[in-house]
């Protein structure tokens, strides 16, 4: 995003009694990047009547009605809703923002211009000299093309790619990030203390910081390569984590199963601090319930039982004999296996022998995924079978019995980790229960196991304490319309939205990136076209 410096710079600050002309204030909306428009009105675009202007601020959350006497703005009303607006006067101090991050001073805008001619000139001469006469065309037309855009609306698109020459950076510094905007105090107090960031499910997000810089540059590469973009383009990117972390001075991770790098950081900031707890954990639930149980089974019979491991046929039966006693006891069971193939053979198997069971992975429909959840939940379904998709994230008090098949295969899908996440499915209920099907037992399986038992303890401790009795937990099902296929349903759905309407929320999802909704309505239109037909 642009300079949060320049965003402030070119924001338009209203107020009644202000002095300025209606042709001078439509003229900077439009610099806002803001149009006209008298007929769609929608976010970040106005409408003129008379000596009233509306604005429907870029926020999407509120319609501002200007009204003019002469040359000053006499009142200001605002509104919530865009359908049937209610305009309260409010009289108050208003700073209407740019409807893009790129707004740039017009002074800058155009020193910028030149220095972005400057680069195109070398850069043609350098293809010149390599006789790549399609890359010449393609870039001279495509930049020639956006500044004239710059010139005409100072706006274009893709102007983003320009951001170095816009912000007048050097080669290879840092762009401007939402960071940048925290940083910037407010001139009424400036004493106002850093920001506070926390990282949701950091195991998963660090990695994406450390990856995105070297993913961004390598497709700036290939478009640089052929003539798409200029060479200065390789620095509208993502922030490398070192940049991150510098432009961040109060963190928290948050993670359920924290990886390696966030303890290591945790602990290096701690040193020297004794008496400060730089790592906090949240183990008692409101319900009291624990931890689950954990067990070892082995795959294949021993001749001898001994040890942890208890006598098995083998794992496949010695499981259908563990899922037979849940559904007695009106119980869900999960059931982790390491391939798609093998999910889909072994829910064959339970379903010939009378175990009623689906299979969830990645080949299932993401839309489809939630109505295989409810079912489960409901009692349709008492086994569901999978891979990776059963390991976090889901909420299921009904499942009792977490089974892990080929535990001691040692991988990704049997980390530390994995395991801790996927164990924990079980800890909704009252008789949570893990079996660990394994011949023998992994560092990954030795260290969750004493994890899950660590948590275990202290939640046993605590309850005793407080004398607290565990509850269990009850979570209504609710209706998942989307993912329902049948043709009633379509016929219902077609009775209340007319197809221009449902033309209309496809884009509008499209537009608020929902892609899963659009996508649905999309389905939905053909599938009804086709009925028409």
């Amino acid at each position: 995003i642009g300079s949060p410096e320049d965003y402030q710079e070119v924001s338009l600050e209203i107020k009644p009694g202000k002095k300025i002309k209606r042709r001078d204030f439509i003229s900077h909306l439009t610099s806002l990047q803001y149009e006209r428009n008298d007929i769609d009105f929608k976010p970040g675009t106005f409408r003129v009547r008379g000596d009233i202007i509306e604005i429907y601020l870029v926020t999407g959350k509120e319609i501002l009605r200007i009204e003019f006497f002469g040359d000053e703005i006499d009142k200001i009303s605002a509104a919530k809703d865009s359908l049937n607006p209610q305009f309260t006067i409010c009289n108050l101090k208003f700073k209407i923002f740019p409807a893009h991050f790129w707004v740039t001073p017009q002074e800058k805008l155009e020193i910028a211009m030149e220095n972005i001619k400057l680069e195109l000139e070398e850069r043609l001469k350098e293809l010149k000299k390599q006789k790549r006469l399609l890359e010449v065309q393609r870039l001279e037309q495509r930049t020639n093309y956006d500044l004239e855009m710059m010139k005409e609306t100072g706006y274009c698109h893709g102007i983003e790619n320009y951001s170095r020459h816009l912000e007048f950076r050097k080669p290879g510094e840092p762009p401007f990030t939402l960071l940048d905007y925290y940083r910037v105090r407010p001139k009424s107090d400036p004493s106002l203390t850093p920001f506070l960031v926390f990282i949701d499910e950091s195991h998963m997000t660090l990695p994406q910081i450390h990856a995105m810089a070297n993913q961004d540059r390598a497709r700036k590469e290939t478009l640089i390569e052929y003539g798409f973009r200029l060479p200065s383009a390789i620095d509208n990117r993502p922030l490398t984590f070192k940049e991150f972390e510098e432009g961040v001075s109060q963190l928290i991770y948050v993670s359920a199963t924290p990886a390696e790098e966030e303890r290591e950081k945790t602990l290096r900031q701690a040193q020297g601090k004794a008496g400060k707890e730089y790592i906090v954990e949240q183990l008692i639930r409101p319900t009291g319930l624990l931890e689950p149980s954990i067990e070892i089974r082995p795959i294949h019979p021993p001749k001898f039982s001994k040890g942890k491991f208890r006598r098995a046929r083998n794992q496949v039966k010695d499981l259908v004999e563990e899922i037979k006693k849940r559904v007695k006891k009106k119980q869900r069971t999960l059931v982790l296996t390491l391939t798609k193939r093998l999910a889909e053979a072994l829910a064959e198997y339970l379903s010939e022998e009378g175990i009623s069971c689906q299979w969830l992975h990645s080949e299932v429909k993401t839309l489809e995924r939630p109505q295989i959840l409810k079912d489960l939940r409901e009692g349709k379904y008492d086994v569901l079978v999978g891979i990776n998709l059963l390991r976090e994230g889901l909420d299921l008090p009904e499942v009792a019995l977490i089974a892990i098949l080929d535990a001691d295969k040692e991988g990704f899908l049997r980390s530390e980790t994995t395991l801790i996440q996927t164990m924990g499915r079980a800890a909704r209920h009252l008789e949570g229960h893990v079996i660990l099907y394994a011949d023998k037992i992994t560092k990954s399986m030795a260290a969750a196991i004493k994890e899950v038992k660590r948590r275990r303890k202290i939640q046993l401790e605590y309850n005793k304490k407080h004398k607290i009795t565990p509850q269990p937990i009850i979570k209504p099902i609710r209706e998942w319309p989307f993912a329902r296929r049948e043709k009633e349903s379509a016929v219902e759905f077609w009775m209340i939205r007319d197809k221009e309407l449902l033309e209309k929320e496809m884009k509008e999802a499209a537009k608020n990136l929902d892609f899963e909704r659009a996508a649905e309505i999309r389905d939905l239109i053909k599938d009804l076209k086709s009925r028409e037909l």
